[in-house]
């Protein structure tokens, strides 16, 4: 094993940790900026390094294909290939099977992709999966697993969770650097709590450095996403990190955070800042909207990224349509927010003010007390008091449109704050258009009972909020 990980902190189920690899020493809760091809578009090395950044994720399908496994391994392994001094994870490969699932052919065996480069098949297994990370050479590597769209039902759920316990020993076994690289099982199965359970033991039996809570954000709703989160943290261990794979909206991490996630990622902050938009304690902020053009306040007057001490939101608006510089500048500014949210979940734990800081997240992003219902269930769970930050829920009729999606107007003829994030569905990244389903889910996926006896059942063993 290749990392340290030390609770230094606690609320609750709420943990604040330092987490010690190979290449860097990172305090948790932490955000990880997705850099699918050794790069975060838009942003240097230095760049990162300057706002924060602890961990780069790779991926591990595209850098097999481009620039080959093998050409990382000659130049000394991937960080030192992208001038990174810090730490690194490596995804498996998984994903691509639903976000290219029009490429893909799942069997036992592995999973035969056609290469979007030149067509050719490229079969991966679970040891072609860890013999890449090896030489790509992350501090973290995630064993391949049978990735299906929450969204799915019925036996292909079931049957993704049991390969995806049968592939994990396939990983131990092909895994040449235990000692460098820590592998993390990622746990599967749907909505369904039972097969949830059934994972997550079955990993746990195999003792590894950390635990992956997989197929989440994936167009399921929200109250079965943070029920299946608050299952699964409650089950794993209590002395190795907990990463909750493609959660990258700030409402969720804070949400996960306080069920007592650790680790997260996402495209969402630098992708939507490519479409104009900026992130800001409020929700989002549309650069591209007319009421910009003469705004000479920064993106976030409280913000201390170089962004905001230097550049205007008139000027970032007339670039954004016409120049890469906008989308550079909001990458920028995006992934500082998501950092500086890490770093304040951190400290406003180790400092014992976790709930004040959660109470004053939420009535900035919904001042009018409109918190969705799935956040106000989420706390009680978590044992964080939150109902001075809430109004009565809105009605069954207008929720599931207005709950998640609250415009609110700070100005009289400002109508560019949005609260609502950009829809972005993980699962088809090269749709960005497509919305996530408006299906309802079948009360048997979400059995309210079930998650809080888990959740609550060690309360002599907790802090309790006054």
């Amino acid at each position: 094993m290749a990392l340290r990980f030390e609770v230094l902190g606690r609320f609750n189920r709420a943990r604040a940790a330092r987490l010690t690899l190979p290449h860097f020493v990172c305090q948790t809760p932490l955000f990880m900026p997705v850099g699918t091809q050794g790069t975060i578009k838009g942003l240097t090395t230095n760049q990162l390094e300057e706002i924060g950044c602890q961990i780069i994720l790779g991926n591990t399908y595209h850098l097999a294909l481009r620039p080959t496994s093998e050409l990382i391994d000659e130049l000394g392994g991937l960080p030192k290939f992208m001038n990174w001094p810090r730490a690194m994870l490596t995804d498996s490969g998984g994903f691509q099977m639903v976000s290219l699932l029009h490429l893909a052919d799942i069997t036992e065996k592995g999973v035969t992709f056609q290469s979007p480069v030149d067509g050719k098949p490229m079969l991966l297994t679970p040891e072609e999966s860890i013999q890449i990370q090896n030489r790509i050479g992350a501090d973290i590597i995630m064993a391949l697993d049978d990735v299906v769209k929450t969204t799915i039902t019925g036996p292909r759920i079931e049957e993704a969770m049991y390969r995806t316990l049968r592939w994990i020993d396939r990983c131990i076994a092909a895994h040449k650097k235990p000692n460098e690289q820590n592998l993390f099982g990622i746990v599967q199965g749907g909505l369904d709590p039972v097969l949830r359970d059934i994972c997550v033991r079955g990993l746990v039996e195999r003792n590894l450095p950390g635990y992956a809570i997989g197929g989440l954000a994936g167009g399921e709703d929200k109250d079965s996403f943070w029920r299946v989160v608050a299952q699964c943290t409650a089950l794993l261990p209590e002395d190795k990190p907990r990463y909750v794979m493609g959660v990258g909206y700030p409402l969720d991490i804070v949400v996960c955070s306080a069920l007592g996630a650790d680790l997260y990622d996402c495209v969402y902050p630098t992708r939507t800042a490519r479409f104009g938009t900026a992130l800001i304690p409020e929700g989002v902020l549309k650069l591209k909207h007319k009421a910009m053009a003469e705004d000479t306040r920064p993106i976030d007057p409280m913000c201390a990224c170089m962004v905001c001490k230097n550049y205007t939101r008139a000027y970032i608006h007339c670039l954004v349509t016409k120049d890469a510089m906008g989308s550079q500048l909001l990458s920028y500014h995006n992934l500082h927010y998501m950092l500086q949210l890490s770093r304040d979940l951190h400290s406003s734990i180790i400092e014992e003010r976790f709930p004040d800081f959660v109470r004053g997240f939420l009535q900035n992003m919904f001042p009018k007390g409109d918190v969705p219902e799935w956040v106000c269930n989420a706390m009680e769970v978590a044992g964080i008091k939150i109902s001075s930050c809430c109004a009565p829920f809105l009605s069954s009729h207008d929720s599931e449109l207005e709950k998640d999606a609250p415009t609110k107007k700070f100005d009289d003829n400002e109508t560019a704050f949005d609260d609502k994030y950009t829809p972005i569905n993980k699962f088809d990244e090269v749709a960005l258009d497509n919305k996530y389903s408006s299906k309802n889910f079948d009360d048997k996926y979400t059995p309210t009972k079930y998650f809080d006896e888990v959740a609550l059942s060690n309360k002599n063993n907790t802090k309790q909020e006054l």
